[in-house]
């Protein structure tokens, strides 16, 4: 039994995936970059930094991560007088490179600041509700989970490494495949509540879409097969575990009158006694981001409840979806591109006067990134950014399109 979980966390299951779907290194050779590092096919500074996490997990201690600088790996390869990254690996089947590439983009931020919201602009913010719950309860014990194991990402060589950013972090579990089940799963459940669909289908996308962002994470070399396993089943305990409460929690968050207490002192109280590690790792700051989301989620949804204008349906349920037009979608398109637009206005404003004011209050540069990864600086200022923008999107956003005539209160579109 042991020596299976050992071949499924290995290595050489993930550099045997990517090579069956046509990505595999160049020939091997060494490169001595102008700092002293040697890199062989596809080590570069993303491989310095998982060995730097490996070191932590054997009790070494090491200097600060550099790798959540948040450049392009191409920036920091050059910055570093380093071959392009592209020379590291060969692509020989572009359909699956493009595939999971972009399947693995639906674990990012940029996903969750348009899908999340999309649900609650064009279909159902109580969907929206739901869904932005059971994502922070996920994420946070997966990214919680991660820092207190403290296992390592899958090695380069022999694995290709295609992603740099988070690297420095731990891998098990994989809180893409965590998150893309809860995501999936928990609008299909909670979907079958309110609107008429064929649930076999919906099953089925639900499981296509989860399974292809579980197989980037192989494909893109971040994560061993056993990371993404118990991803999914984590992610699938807590939802089983949840779901009987889904309807509890609802009632209290919109109805309670310390519901926006809660909603933001326990989120803020989780960030501030996060993990601590002896390295910088963005799993703290991403943390913060998710909770900071659903913070201010929560407590626009228990404003919208005082005012009595929720834009959630209206029964009896579940409801039968309108026909889609081609006004349909010219109003989701636009609801969407308005909706956008003012949460990455939001998020700039408040990014920018929140840094400000913190680098001010403890005597440091705007510019300094290792002053922003301090923890009295990053989780305020990301707090306070990602709670706005769960405000707007929540409350601000319909009234907008209301007054734009995007919205009509009488239907769905």
């Amino acid at each position: 039994m042991w020596g299976f979980i050992s071949y499924l966390n290995g290595p050489e299951l993930v550099a045997g995936f990517q090579r069956c779907c046509g990505l595999v290194p160049r020939e091997t050779r060494s490169n001595v970059s102008q700092n002293g590092l040697v890199h062989a096919n596809g080590s570069g500074p993303g491989t310095v930094h998982r060995r730097k996490a490996e070191q932590v997990a054997n009790g070494a201690s090491h200097a600060h991560d550099s790798n959540s600088n948040y450049k392009p790996a191409c920036a920091q390869y050059e910055a570093e007088g380093e071959e392009h990254p592209r020379s590291h690996y060969e692509v020989r089947n572009w359909l699956f490179y493009f595939l999971f590439v972009t399947s693995a983009t639906l674990g990012h931020e940029v996903f969750y600041i348009t899908f999340l919201p999309s649900i609650h602009w064009n279909l159902d913010p109580f969907l929206c509700r739901r869904l932005v719950n059971v994502w922070a309860v996920v994420m946070y014990i997966g990214q919680v989970m991660k820092d207190i194991l403290k296992l390592p990402r899958p090695p380069s060589p022999p694995v290709v490494k295609l992603e740099t950013r988070v690297d420095a972090e731990y891998g098990m579990p994989s809180t893409h495949a965590m998150a893309a089940t809860a995501i999936s799963f928990t609008l299909l459940l909670s979907a079958q509540e309110r609107v008429k669909f064929p649930f076999e289908l919906g099953l089925a996308v639900a499981v296509v879409l989860s399974a292809l962002v579980c197989l980037s994470r192989l494909y893109t070399g971040m994560h061993s097969a056993l990371d993404v396993i118990c991803g999914v089943v984590i992610s699938a305990v807590i939802m089983t575990v949840s779901y009987p409460y889904w309807g509890t929690i609802d009632y209290l968050q919109l109805h309670n009158p310390l519901a926006p207490v809660v909603g933001v002192v326990l989120p803020l109280f989780l960030c501030y006694k996060y993990p601590e590690l002896d390295h910088y790792s963005t799993t703290r700051g991403d943390t913060t981001i998710i909770l900071a989301c659903c913070s201010g989620c929560s407590v626009g949804y228990w404003v919208n409840e005082r005012l009595g204008l929720t834009f959630d349906l209206a029964g009896p349920f579940p409801v039968t979806l309108p026909p889609l037009t081609l006004a349909a979608v010219g109003f989701g398109l636009a609801r969407f591109l308005v909706g956008l637009g003012m949460l990455v206005l939001t998020r700039q404003t408040v990014r920018w006067l929140s840094l400000r004011v913190l680098c001010r209050v403890y005597g440091a540069s705007v510019s300094d990134v290792d002053a922003r990864r301090r923890k009295e600086i990053e989780v305020p200022y990301k707090f306070s950014t990602y709670v706005s923008i769960g405000l707007v999107n929540s409350i601000l956003v319909n009234r907008v399109f209301v007054m734009m005539g995007l919205w009509d209160l009488g239907s769905l579109v």
